[in-house]
């Protein structure tokens, strides 16, 4: 279970202390390590910073993959690009590598603010840096760049939100519950005192499979792009993909993660009043959801798009739904590259 959380398994990446973090539930995170993977460098104005968050079960090594490279939007060789796993995710501080206090179900329920509030340290902190370039992120990465520009508006010149929400719904909170029901109904959960997360291989199955009908749209599976993929049947895409790439991981910490994804929510900056939350953005935005996305709808990120100032909705044509974050269609990356190259290319007046 712990040999999944490595670099071997997810690239490089240095661990950074960020100190006591208070929790916006209550208590403290004692010495909370980020995670951190960066890429080229931070030049002497220090004003070509881009910071990327993780996406739920995602770390360092995916981001890297799907979103970074030479020639790319997100170039190393123009930018310091910062990718900060989120808290739970496995590589930064979370249940499974927790002091004994705080291991596996102990571990306390971190929020999205409290990623943002550790990852405004790091980058004040530990890398000097005062205003970022741009911010950028996908699904949970998207709830963590929402708040990022609502909390501190001055320190963000430039946002990208990628196929996510700034307040989750209704229903969005119901489908994120029953990915927690598949792991914690497995008899091998026990309330979390589970020994390794073979313990609860039928859990994760299930919830891989879940992943399968939320992830995807109708239309991959109408088009069979799972064929595309390599797989002759979708059974065979199941267990040879979607479960192998759930079944390391420690339940801990996915639950540790849909928790605070439920619970992603600027409006409580106001009082409830997104409109209001929304309107602190100074950040130039694009919001941009996938076309064909059941987790995160495009309706629902147009209605908040709406709401900002200086944003644009770009709306990412794939038939791949949510998990086409997964890099699966070259044509989406593509349509994203152009619109985050045009963004970086808009001036912060």
């Amino acid at each position: 279970m712990v040999d999944f959380y490595t670099s071997e398994k997810h690239g490089p990446f240095t661990l950074i202390d960020v100190g006591d973090l208070p929790l916006e539930d209550g208590g403290v995170l004692p010495r909370c390590q980020l995670a951190v993977a960066t890429y080229g460098e931070l030049n002497t104005e220090k004003d070509n910073a881009i910071l990327v968050p993780t996406w739920y079960s995602g770390t360092s090594g995916i981001i890297q993959q799907v979103l970074i490279g030479d020639g790319r939007a997100l170039d190393p060789r123009r930018y310091f690009i910062i990718v900060v796993n989120q808290i739970g995710s496995g590589l930064s501080t979370s249940p499974h590598n927790a002091a004994n206090e705080l291991a596996g179900p102990a571990f306390p329920h971190v929020r999205i603010g409290d990623d943002v509030c550790a990852q405004h340290r790091l980058v004040t902190e530990t890398y000097g840096i005062n205003r970022l370039a741009l911010m950028v992120g996908a699904s949970m990465g998207a709830q963590q760049t929402y708040e990022w520009a609502v909390r501190y508006p001055d320190m963000i010149a430039r946002a990208g939100i990628i196929a996510g929400t700034a307040r989750n719904s209704e229903l969005d909170f119901q489908l994120a519950q029953t990915l927690i029901d598949a792991i914690t109904s497995d008899p091998g959960y026990l309330d979390g005192a589970y020994t390794s997360a073979t313990d609860v291989s039928a859990g994760l199955a299930r919830h891989a499979r879940l992943w399968t009908v939320l992830g995807w749209s109708d239309e991959f599976f109408r088009e069979g792009r799972h064929k595309a993929m390599g797989f002759a049947s979708m059974e065979a895409f199941i267990d040879g993909f979607m479960v192998p790439y759930f079944s390391p991981m420690d339940p801990n910490n996915l639950l540790n993660q849909i928790w605070k994804w439920q619970r992603g929510d600027v409006s409580r900056h106001t009082n409830g009043d997104l409109a209001a939350a929304l309107g602190r953005i100074r950040a130039k935005t694009f919001v941009m959801p996938l076309a064909r996305d059941a987790v995160f709808p495009p309706a629902d990120c147009a209605a908040e798009q709406a709401m900002i100032p200086s944003s644009e909705l770009r709306v990412l044509d794939s038939i791949d739904g949510h998990l086409g974050l997964f890099g699966t269609d070259p044509a989406m990356l593509a349509q994203l590259d152009a619109n985050l190259i045009e963004l970086l290319a808009r001036s912060e007046s």
